[in-house]
């Protein structure tokens, strides 16, 4: 997985204002049907990786989870971030391009 070309993504698309954080933006945003990806950092609690999990599956929402709390809110422009949805699909696929080529170079 390039965490780079991630990283780099994740701030394109905040500035484009294609990024919602924080567990109840996120939240929001799955629920209303805007979210069209959620990632959430590996560093976060079992409790909140789980509630996404389930609720990104009952909605159909794509879920990644990707390095750590602190460089997903830097990547953003933040401080701490433990999830944020990806609102626009053009920045879904390019990301979930970049997250399947870390899986193929893994295995």
């Amino acid at each position: 997985m390039d965490n780079k070309k991630i990283i780099s993504m994740l701030g394109l698309a905040q500035k484009a204002g294609k990024v919602v954080s924080g567990e109840f933006s996120t939240e929001k945003a799955v629920k209303s049907k805007k979210a069209f990806m959620v990632i959430v950092a590996d560093d976060s609690s079992d409790n909140t990786k789980k509630m996404f999990s389930n609720m990104c599956e009952f909605y159909k929402v794509p879920i990644y989870f990707f390095s750590e709390k602190e460089a997903i809110g830097h990547a953003i422009g933040k401080e701490f971030r433990a999830s944020l949805a990806i609102l626009d699909e053009g920045f879904k696929n390019k990301l979930e391009e970049y997250f399947k080529q870390g899986i193929d170079s893994n295995e």
